[in-house]
């Protein structure tokens, strides 16, 4: 048809330009794509962001903290006295385990360091750790034939001594400002110039619970209770909180009262953990009279806390279920309950496990109603079950962090390390489940 045929009313209809073509169209997309790649930059810009500040706090934690995995060892001449550890000559261990061995720490100092005023043998103790006599001890128990020689003897360093080796004190400050004086300098010198210090791997800092020394403080006794703390979390938020999310999302009729509960559990996931302290505190030692600090009454007060995470993710697994499963189970002759606990529950199983490791996670990582129970008192034991005082992991980064000597800021970067490691393993463990047991619908 030629435009001689056409209506003439239609005619400026025909010769319209369309608004999808043209230059203001070509200008609308070079704009929107602009706008696609300024998006992109940023997401990407945010993510090296991330990365950067997550690089920035590892290696600042790895600074401070990597020196605790190591000890300093002072080597000295040790005169093992037979008269003195074993008057009797009968080699019989309770004997040698009851001999003064601070009688001869003392001598040794005399003998090392020339230290004969009491003022100057005090300080020259100080070179040593607080347990230096009960390494004295077990190297005479575990070489009882050596009695009556003279050996040399690696013990472990004080930590203001360990933290002069490692640089973290400047020998160039007035004596009044260190916690060193030049005569301890001039020992810890002449033992340097002599090969006597070293280093070594600090097996206390993973055996040893708490203690005042730093050179002595480990995190044994704070991981076992983290250990026995989340095991009684998840014996008891795991099966409450899944099936109250199986009857919630399966069973429970739809109605004001359901509604009301599940606002409610989703507004408990977002209270602060101080407030499931507090709760904590008021019932479990208040009213049921539970004993104080005891993991115990630590797992009972983050199980409150870690349910309503549990319960929503078990819900999120539970509808991700496609419905035709319900129907093909049903169809078969299925009851309401077979075709959740033998279709839906297992094919949801890898969700449910993804949200507890992350609850879990979460648990292991909180002090604010641990504090609010007492854990966070001083435990210098490792704990024996689950109802003897301990503390966990935060806590014990929360009572390094308050105490002034140098060498709990390196106790407590190691702590965070090892407490980051632990988060991200089981982080890991989540999506490791996920992935391999996830099915795509």
């Amino acid at each position: 048809m030629t435009d001689s045929t056409l209506n003439p009313a239609e005619a400026p209809m025909a010769r319209r330009e369309s608004p999808h073509a043209g230059e203001a169209a070509a200008a609308r997309l070079r704009a929107r794509r602009r706008s696609e790649r300024r998006f992109k930059a940023y997401g990407l810009g945010a993510v090296l962001l991330a990365i950067t500040m997550l690089v920035v706090l590892i290696g600042t934690l790895a600074g401070q903290g990597l020196g605790a995995f190591t000890q300093t060892q002072l080597a000295v001449e040790v005169n093992l006295d037979a008269a003195r550890l074993d008057p009797q000559g009968t080699r019989d261990p309770k004997t040698l385990a009851d001999a003064n061995y601070t009688s001869l720490l003392t001598d040794i100092v005399r003998d090392n360091f020339g230290a004969t005023e009491r003022r100057d043998v005090l300080k020259a103790l100080g070179l040593f750790s607080r347990d230096a006599r009960f390494e004295l001890r077990d190297f005479v128990l575990a070489n009882p034939e050596l009695i009556g020689t003279t050996q040399t003897v690696w013990l472990t360093a004080s930590g203001n001594l360990d933290m002069l080796d490692k640089g973290w004190i400047d020998r160039d400050l007035p004596a009044a400002q260190r916690p060193i004086d030049d005569q301890v300098l001039g020992w810890y010198d002449a033992l340097s110039d002599n090969d006597a210090v070293g280093r070594a791997f600090n097996t206390r800092f993973f055996t040893g619970a708490d203690s005042r020394s730093p050179e002595l403080a480990g995190i044994w006794g704070a991981t076992v209770g983290s250990a026995l703390t989340l095991f009684i979390c998840f014996m008891l938020s795991f099966p409450i909180g899944v099936t109250t999310a199986i009857y919630l999302e399966e069973f429970a009729p739809k109605n004001r009262w359901t509604d009301l509960i599940e606002v409610n559990i989703n507004n408990l996931a977002a209270v602060p953990s101080i407030v499931f302290g507090l709760l904590g505190l008021a019932v479990f030692i208040g009213f049921f009279g539970m004993p104080r600090s005891a993991p115990v009454v630590g797992g009972f007060t983050l199980a409150l806390m870690t349910l309503p995470t549990i319960i929503i993710a078990t819900r999120a697994a539970l509808k991700a279920v496609p419905p035709s499963i319900r129907q093909a189970a049903q169809g078969l002759g299925a009851s309401p309950v077979q075709v959740v606990f033998h279709h839906v529950l297992p094919l949801a199983m890898p969700g449910i496990l993804t949200g507890t490791i992350i609850g879990m996670a979460q648990a292991l990582g909180e002090t604010a109603p641990l504090l609010m129970i007492g854990m966070v008192a001083f435990i210098a034991d490792v704990p024996g079950g689950f109802t003897t005082p301990s503390t966990v992991l935060p806590v014990q980064i929360f009572l390094w962090a308050d105490s002034p000597e140098r060498a709990f800021v390196e106790k407590t970067a190691a702590a965070i390390l090892v407490l980051l490691g632990f988060l991200i393993i089981m982080n890991a463990i989540a999506v490791l489940l996920r992935r391999r047991f996830e099915r795509r619908w």
